[in-house]
């Protein structure tokens, strides 16, 4: 290494500086005058050399320090960009194969009132009724990276199909009797890999049938207290057995989904023992023509198109709704049409504005009769919601099951302390569903339904509708009107 020209020239000074100016005055009494400079000048010029062989011998040493700190960084640095040569060949990507899974459980209750404020007296069984809607426990598991996993069962009590056998009081033969029994049922059961190439989300296992918005939304995530008329057991088709794949552009104004079912696996039995088992094919599409990025979405527009073909286990079908409750009788009924088929398209609506909320569908199906000619059925619904709190309905983009209204939640939760007071958010709504089966001779179902929504966290609500079904003169039970009013307490974790 060679020295600066600021040493240099320390240097140069240093050498040439009269030797005089580093000896001290002579003493008086001392060799003569000659003779110390003469001596002095020999030993300062002795200090002189050895001054400078140990300038040098430092400067080697700072040298060597130097090579040996420009190696090292050297090598730090080839070692980072070698790093991160590899990153960009992955991309995002990081081997996690020694990764473990990491489990979540939750739960889901929903305690339901129901009053039948004014039945119509052509319809029966129209008894108040209080039921857990829903009561079930769930497993939420993600790893490895790229893999996750939802398990979710049921405890809520249903009409089974087993019977008791029971001695009479006053004795005799054992009499079968229906029994109401808990069945546990699989609702989610399903393992997903994501990210995959050209395919994004691959998944396999017990889950809802992509088609319709309504339908793929969460009931924690849907504002009634049921789904539309036309949407869950009548156009779209729950959760079913089969394996689909959906994706999304990289900015999420565009996903698609596509899978294969099974058309009736027990959710009580687990299994379906029959030669023929039916299928369905399903696919979705869906586009945001505008989302506002700033508020994190307060603001969209979402439209959407899918197309559900079902084979018909045993070439049976059956299209029946209940008034926009979980127990009750159906109002109107197709009854068991003997369809070897039925293929049914429908289009998604929906906006964001604020505090304001719209969402709609139609739905269009061709049931292919055994012994006529096909038959077209139709259905639709609109709702409109308003927070009067300020808050906004929140959408997942690509969500669980793709695009899809998420949780909603409240600016303020629901609470009384000494220090102060919450009131949660409050949501008023109103709805309008129709099914139609006139072509068939079943005839028409209209509903209205308007309500309010109370949240007191993001994870706690109650639910208030009134329901007012109207049913056509071919219906089940004729022409009716009835009045309901249902109230639901519903929490999560």
């Amino acid at each position: 290494m060679l020295l600066s020209d600021e040493a240099d020239a320390s240097l140069a000074s240093e050498l040439k500086s009269p030797i005089s100016e580093k000896l001290p005055l002579a003493l008086e009494d001392g060799p003569s005058e000659k003779e110390a400079a003469s001596d002095k000048e020999a030993a300062g010029s002795k200090d002189k050399d050895t001054d400078v062989v140990a300038m040098r011998k430092r400067l080697d040493e700072l040298e060597k320090a130097e090579k040996k700190r420009s190696e090292s960084e050297k090598k730090k640095e080839d070692e980072a960009k070698k790093k991160e040569d590899e990153e960009k060949q992955l991309g995002d990507w990081a081997d996690m194969s020694t990764d473990k899974w990491t489990v979540k459980l939750g739960g889901h209750v929903q305690a339901d009132y129901i009053n039948w404020v004014n039945p119509d007296s052509a319809i029966p069984s129209t008894e108040d009724n209080f039921q857990f809607r829903r009561l079930r426990l769930v497993a939420d598991g993600a790893g490895y990276g790229v893999y996750d996993f939802r398990l979710q069962m049921t405890l809520e009590p249903d009409p089974g199909q087993r019977t008791l056998s029971v001695i009479p009081s006053g004795g005799g033969s054992p009499v079968s009797i229906p029994a109401t029994v808990t069945t546990p049922q699989v609702k989610d059961a399903y393992f997903s890999i994501n990210e995959l190439p050209g395919l994004g989300r691959l998944r396999v296992g017990n889950f809802f049938v992509p088609f319709s918005l309504e339908q793929v939304t969460n009931d924690t995530n849907n504002i009634f207290l049921e789904r539309s008329i036309p949407t869950q057991g009548v156009f779209a088709a729950d959760r079913q057995v089969g394996i689909a794949a959906y994706n999304a552009t990289d900015d999420k104004k565009f996903t698609w989904t596509t899978g294969a079912f099974f058309a009736a696996i027990s959710e009580s039995l687990k299994e379906r023992i029959d030669n023929n088992q039916g299928f369905r094919l399903s696919g979705r599409g869906t586009w945001l023509p505008y989302y506002d990025e700033a508020s994190n979405g307060r603001y969209l527009v979402h439209t959407g198109a899918g197309v559900l073909y079902t084979d018909n286990p045993n070439n049976q079908t059956r299209l029946s709704a209940r008034p926009q409750i979980n127990e009750g009788p159906r109002i109107i009924d197709s009854g068991l049409l003997n369809a070897s088929s039925t293929t049914t398209g429908n289009l998604e609506f929906a906006t964001v504005w604020g505090q304001f909320a719209f969402q709609s569908e139609g739905f269009l199906s061709n049931v292919d009769l055994a012994t006529a000619n096909s038959e077209m059925v139709r259905g639709g619904y609109a709702h409109v919601s308003y927070f009067l709190t300020g808050e906004n309905r929140i959408f997942e983009r690509f969500g669980q099951h793709g695009a899809q209204f998420g949780r909603n939640v409240p600016y303020s939760n629901v609470f009384a302390t000494p220090g102060g007071r919450g009131w949660g958010a409050w949501e008023a709504k109103a709805r309008y569903s129709n099914l139609d089966l006139n072509s068939l001779n079943r005839g028409v179902y209209d509903d209205f339904t308007i309500g309010m929504n109370w949240y007191w966290s993001d994870r706690v609500r109650m639910m208030f509708d009134y329901i007012h079904p109207i049913t056509s003169s071919t219906a089940v039970f004729g022409a009716t009107q009835s009045d309901i009013i249902g109230t639901r307490f519903d929490f999560n974790w």
